[in-house]
Order: structure tokens, then sequence, then C-alpha cells
């Protein structure tokens, strides 16, 4: 990440520092710019937008924490698997050193194997034993309609594994009020592919996310339309007007207005005024995955004793359940549209409620995998069924914990998730992991972060011939 007055002050420091990235050892700055955006959503203090001078402050989730600078992604954004699991593996060497309680992983690849199998996945549920929570990132492949499941089983790795806690994106829609919010289009679904693992577990805002960047980073040079306007939090030149969307827009793959049935939501926002050289909108879940792993660091400082496990479940059962069943966005570049379905594969256990997080005691088994996401099946009639995992209370027939209490009514089975319907097809359930297309899956070791970019390679998987990095 890199060196900005927002990551630093009296109450936090970057730690430590180390650089995993092959044929660039020498520097731990995030000359990319992705790191250095989430780092800012889950630690930023906002001191570049503080004062009298400022109508507006950008905060991190968790300002007060200390941050470990692991960088294992290059200036494209990619990396590999080692790379990444030799960093998880330095964060558990560590972990006495500087007190480790939290990975914060923004990042996936493709799902080639069984959880059991894979490294990356063994590698997170390693930190995770040593009493690490690992946040991982569902990925943003759910426009993904290459084989006819509307996004569904495009869940990422290590996003995948039953232990850590897997995030997906919601879209504020520009408001402070939640009950309008909605999922994004690109937020990965799940089932995972090959266990049919019940992902994401959580979802968080991740649409337009405002941010940390320096303007030398490759991705200002990408998307300098994404710089945040100096006007939209100093005073000055100001202007902001509302109008009625008929339909639903997105802008370059981040979601601006949705259309609901019964509901209509309309807004826009015009700023005047020069790009700062500080604050970034960035899209993803990516940007989703912060904020979960902020959450998890203000539990673990109001009560260090807690597990991984414990963490993970208190976040699951105080999600905010009653999130709108169904909306439609529309892309007004092509006239694709996306359904918008708040089902678990989807939404998992809701969204995250800090507060409601905070005001919580209650306890499940501190026992390694009590909290195990579970696994989707089929019972005897076609239906889909949820199966805990050995240890898992997450699915179970407990009253506090059992299904219903993790993930409220919102566990929506629509037509489209029943029996032989397309998300139980054969690519789905065999586990063929063709949903990457041509470029990623003749590169399955590269990483790719998942933010969203905001050009056509955000609808196009194929047009940036890097395989998905957007």
């Amino acid at each position: 990440m890199e060196d900005m007055p927002d990551l630093h002050g009296k109450k936090f420091d970057v730690v430590y520092s180390q650089n995993f990235v092959r044929g660039d050892l020498g520097s731990t700055f995030d000359s990319y710019g992705h790191g250095t955006h989430v780092a800012g959503i889950l630690a930023g203090n906002g001191s570049k937008s503080s004062g009298s001078n400022f109508t507006y402050t950008f905060r991190g989730i968790a300002p007060g924490v200390h941050l470990i600078n692991l960088r294992a992604l290059d200036q494209n954004g990619a990396g590999t698997d080692s790379q990444v699991i030799a960093a998880i593996e330095t964060a558990i060497r560590l972990k006495n050193v500087y007190n480790i309680r939290v990975i914060n992983l923004s990042l996936g690849r493709g799902v080639f194997e069984s959880y059991k199998l894979d490294p990356l996945c063994q590698a997170v549920e390693q930190a995770w034993s040593a009493g690490i929570v690992v946040v991982v990132a569902a990925g943003n492949e759910g426009r993904d309609t290459s084989l006819g499941t509307d996004g569904y089983g495009t869940i990422t790795a290590p996003g995948n594994d039953p232990y850590v806690i897997t995030v997906g994106a919601m879209n504020t829609m520009g408001t402070a009020d939640r009950t309008d919010d909605v999922p994004t289009s690109y937020t990965s679904k799940g089932p995972s592919l090959w266990d049919h693992i019940v992902k994401p577990d959580i979802v968080a805002p991740g649409n337009r996310t405002i941010s940390l960047y320096t303007p030398v980073e490759s991705l200002a040079h990408q998307l300098p339309e994404n710089a945040v306007p100096l006007s939209a939090y100093t005073p000055g030149a100001f202007t902001r007007t509302d109008e009625s969307f008929a339909g639903t827009q997105t802008n370059g793959g981040a979601d601006l207005a949705v259309e609901a049935p019964g509901a209509r939501f309309a807004f826009s926002r015009i700023y005047h005024g020069g790009p700062s050289d500080t604050y970034f909108y960035l899209s993803g879940t990516s940007m989703a995955a912060p904020m979960v792993s902020g959450a998890a660091a203000l539990l673990l400082e109001k009560n260090p004793s807690l597990t991984p496990d414990q963490v993970k479940a208190r976040l699951m059962k105080t999600a905010f359940k009653n999130l709108i069943p169904a909306a439609v966005a529309t892309d007004p570049v092509s006239g694709h549209t996306y359904d918008l379905q708040a089902d678990i594969f989807t939404v998992g256990a809701g969204y995250l409620d800090i507060k409601a997080a905070l005001a919580s005691n209650e306890l499940v088994l501190p026992r390694m995998g009590s909290a195990m996401s579970p696994h989707a099946a089929l019972d005897d009639k076609g239906h889909v069924v949820l199966m805990p995992g050995d240890n898992s209370v997450l699915a179970s027939r407990s009253i506090l914990w059992g299904t219903r209490a993790v993930f409220g009514d919102s566990v929506l089975w629509g037509t489209n998730v029943y029996g032989q319907s397309i998300l139980w097809g054969t690519y789905t359930l065999a586990g063929e992991s063709i949903l990457w297309g041509s470029n990623a899956s003749s590169a399955s070791s590269v990483l790719w972060g998942t933010s969203i970019l905001w050009g056509t390679s955000t609808t196009d998987q194929n047009s940036t011939g890097q395989g998905d990095l957007f």
C-alpha cells in the first residue's frame, strides 16, 4: 500500500511491510492502487478530508488498527498462488509478534478443484486454525451468463472455502437508508463449484466506494475519471440535481440505479471542481471485503477472546435480513438486464450490521468449524436443502443458530434455484470451471484483484486480453 497521511496517525501505523511479487522485490508500495484503496476502506483516518475546510470526511471502518502490509499483487493487479500463500504464511508466522487477528483478501481466482485439495484454500484454513479471521472477496463474476446460470456458481477461490468469511457487494443507491439497497449485478453468487458451499456468507457496501489512491498508480492512469471531485468534500462550486430514471442504469460496471417491483429509485449528482489527489471511486467485492474486516477488528477490540468462528457466526447472525426481495438492473449501453435477487446464494446471511454485531453477546462454541458455511444439496423431491458441516451450527436445527436464525426469511428459493433448473446443470454440479473464459482458464495460476474497473471490460470479460481483471 502507499504511504499516505490517511494511513498514519497517533492511533494508527503500518507496522510491518514485505513484498512477495517476483521481479519487484525492492518495493512494498502499491504501484497498482487496489491495495491502497482497500486499506483506506478498512483503516483510513480521514486526515486529508478533516477540519473546517471540508464538508465531508472519508474515514475507514476501523481507523485505529495497525496494518501489516504484505504485497502479493503486481502493478497490474495480478499475482500467483505461491505469492499469496507466502504472504498468508508470513502473517501466520508474525501473528504473535504483531497480534495479527484479521487477514483481508480482496482477490480471487477460478475454482478448479475441491477446497479440500486447493493449496490456496488450505493456506487460509491454516490461518483460521492459527486464530486469524480470514475475510475474502466473493468475486465479480455475477454477470457471467455464459452457461445460462444467471451468474450462479461463480464464487472465486479462496472464497469457496467454508471456514472463511466470504463477502458479496451491495449497491447503497447513494443513500444512507439501507432499506433501498440491492445486490450489485456483478457480485459473484454461490454455490461454489465442486463442493456446492453456500456462499457468500454476508454482503456489504461495495459499489462506487470512495477510498484512497495516489495519481501515480496504474489505476489512476487507467481511470482518471474515477478521481473524486474536490467539490464533493470541499466548499466551492457544487451542483446537485435529481433525475427520475424510467428504467435502470449502470455506468461502466458500477450500478447507479435500480428499479424494483413496486418501487422507484432516482438520484443523480453533478460535482464541479478539480480531481482529488487522495480519494478515488472503485466498485467490487474487493471494496466490500474490508468493510467486514473492519467490523471483525472492532469485534475483536471489544472482546479479544473471540475465535474466528465466533466472529463469523456473530456477523452472520446479526446481519440485516429485510432486503428487497427482487429488483432488475439494466445496462444502458448494452441494454442487457440483470435480475437481482436477495436469495441465500447472493446475499448469504444478509447485510453487514456492525452496530448489531457489537451489541450482541451471543456465542457459538469456540472450536474450529463451528461456523463452517453449509453446503447445498438436493433432497428426494429435488428441492435445495442446506447441510451443515461436521461441527457447524449455522444450518442446524438449533433455534438459536439454525437456518432461519442465521439466514432469516430472505432465503428465497426462486424458480431459478429449484431442482433441475439452470443452477443445478451439468457444469455447476460437475464443477467444470468453464465459466472463466478462455483467457482465465489458460492461466489458472493467476490471481486477479477483484475491483470492478469502469471500462467495457466489466461487461466483456475477454475484451481486456487479461482474463478476469475487473
